[in-house]
């Protein structure tokens, strides 16, 4: 005969300490780990398609794997920088 614990009760009990947790330690600081996040982001945006803007990319070559990936992020940041439309010269996204 297998005993077997009541798991519900436990993860329950697990679930909310962590709610608890993530509400006394983490949640004050989310707005500011976003913010920080994005900032970094865009940076990051910034260098891999800087050659769109006419500044030279030292990093161009690198970047070629990452393209495909950041094409899809790239109507969101280009308008969050405060472009209306993308840079002249690249690929048209909008």
């Amino acid at each position: 005969m297998v005993v077997t614990t009541p798991a519900p009760r436990w993860r329950r009990w697990l679930r909310e300490a962590r709610d608890i947790y993530e509400g006394l330690y983490i949640a004050p600081y989310r707005a500011t780990i976003h913010r920080e996040y994005l900032r970094q982001h865009d940076a990051f945006m910034l260098m891999g398609f800087s050659d769109l803007l006419g500044v030279p990319n030292p990093v161009q070559f690198y970047m070629l794997e990452l393209y495909p990936s950041l094409i899809d992020e790239f109507h969101e940041w280009h308008v969050r920088v405060g472009m209306e439309h993308p840079p002249e010269g690249g690929f048209r996204c909008c």
